[in-house]
């Protein structure tokens, strides 16, 4: 088995065990409040994972890291302490250390929510070209594939958005002012991901991390199950 191979299943292992056993604690289990303030290692642990399974992971890579940390927290304090993003709402003690009223794993976690969604555009276009040239089509052009992957990709970060919000707030990660999450707050999420996808493609880094895929549709399944049964 080699090294990539072995990082990849050993991740996806891991992941599944944490989102089932968070599944099965808080659906099932009278430790329920153990297993949601728990929420802030489950997190950081998907974060390194995805970290140690990027292919040679190089300055661009690590800049576009900072980028959406710093990008997700300045958008977050901006919005919980204006209400000028998003909407009004303001974070829970679940999530951890806060700076300005805003948890540091909310910086990256908006990292790991668009690059995998990046990372899904990627992997699709690659395999669509892959089918034109096979069936000898002519491929669309560049500028048509670049505005698909940001356009697409920033939709379906806003669509990841919006599978979880009803579950954060039934567990305690942040609350809204109003009974209904605003449309503004998936406005945000889209525009602020076409911004940061932008980036990305205009930055050099390898953007075929395996594990990213397995990790978005995990964390889909996690949040489905729990909007379906919580």
């Amino acid at each position: 088995m080699g090294t990539a191979n072995f990082k990849l299943k050993t991740s996806a292992f891991l992941a599944i065990l944490f989102h089932l056993s968070g599944l099965i604690g808080i659906l099932f289990t009278d430790y329920r409040n153990w297993f949601i303030a728990n929420t802030p290692l489950n997190l950081s642990l998907m974060a390194l994972l995805l970290l140690w399974n990027q292919p040679k992971p190089n300055k661009g890579f690590f800049f576009f890291f900072l980028i959406c940390f710093a990008t997700g927290m300045i958008t977050e304090m901006i919005g919980v302490n204006t209400g000028y993003l998003f909407g009004n709402y303001s974070y829970g003690n679940v999530l951890g250390t806060k700076w300005m009223g805003v948890p540091l794993l909310i910086g990256i976690n908006w990292f790991v929510t668009v690059y995998c969604c990046l990372i899904i555009m990627e992997q699709l276009h690659r395999w669509v070209k892959s089918r034109f040239i096979k069936e000898d089509q002519p491929l669309p052009s560049e500028k048509f594939e670049t505005l698909s992957v940001i356009v697409d990709g920033a939709l379906l970060a806003s669509f990841f958005d919006w599978l979880m919000e009803p579950i954060a707030v039934k567990l305690g990660y942040w609350q809204w002012a109003s009974e209904t999450i605003p449309v503004f707050n998936y406005v945000c999420w889209f525009l602020i991901s076409v911004v940061l996808i932008i980036i990305a493609r205009k930055l050099s880094f390898n953007k075929e991390n395996p594990f990213a895929i397995h990790l978005i549709f995990i964390q889909a399944l996690f949040f489905l199950t729990l909007r379906t049964f919580l």
